[in-house]
């Protein structure tokens, strides 16, 4: 907010917002990595697929605030992962498994990067606490 003056109630919106959205973020990996083993039943039957969180600004007409939040989940439309295990009940005739679409490593880095702004946000908001907490006791003289 260039030459607008921003005062705390906002600040608290803001960083209140990159929280929920990042905890959003955070289930979807979970739900992820959850599934990262979990395969069609019978064959041809497709995996889980990899799921991402897609984040939009919003601005709150109110107090023209703006802020993030997570506006859709999607699938990853990068292909599935062929193994051959020819026992299992999803393998083709042949004897390879569609395996889902997750990396750990990948999500691993996502989750360290959701967890950093999540804790980013939690301190403005312990930082903002602290400010308006020694201002009242100022006022108090």
């Amino acid at each position: 907010m260039s030459g607008a003056r921003m005062d705390f109630a906002d600040v608290f919106t803001i960083a209140s917002a990159g929280m929920r959205a990042q905890g959003e973020r955070l289930r979807v990996i979970a739900q992820n990595l959850a599934n990262a083993g979990s395969t069609g039943l019978e064959p041809g039957a497709e995996p889980y697929r990899r799921r991402e969180v897609v984040f939009q600004n919003v601005l709150d007409r109110a107090t023209g605030v703006k802020t993030v939040r997570a506006a859709a989940i999607v699938l990853d439309p990068s292909p599935f992962k062929k193994e051959y295990n020819p026992g299992h009940p999803a393998a083709d005739a042949q004897g390879y498994v569609l395996m889902p679409n997750v990396k750990s490593i990948v999500e691993t880095m996502d989750m360290r990067e959701a967890q950093r702004s999540y804790e980013a946000n939690l301190g403005v908001i312990q930082t903002l606490r602290g400010m308006i907490s020694r201002a009242l006791d100022v006022m108090r003289g």
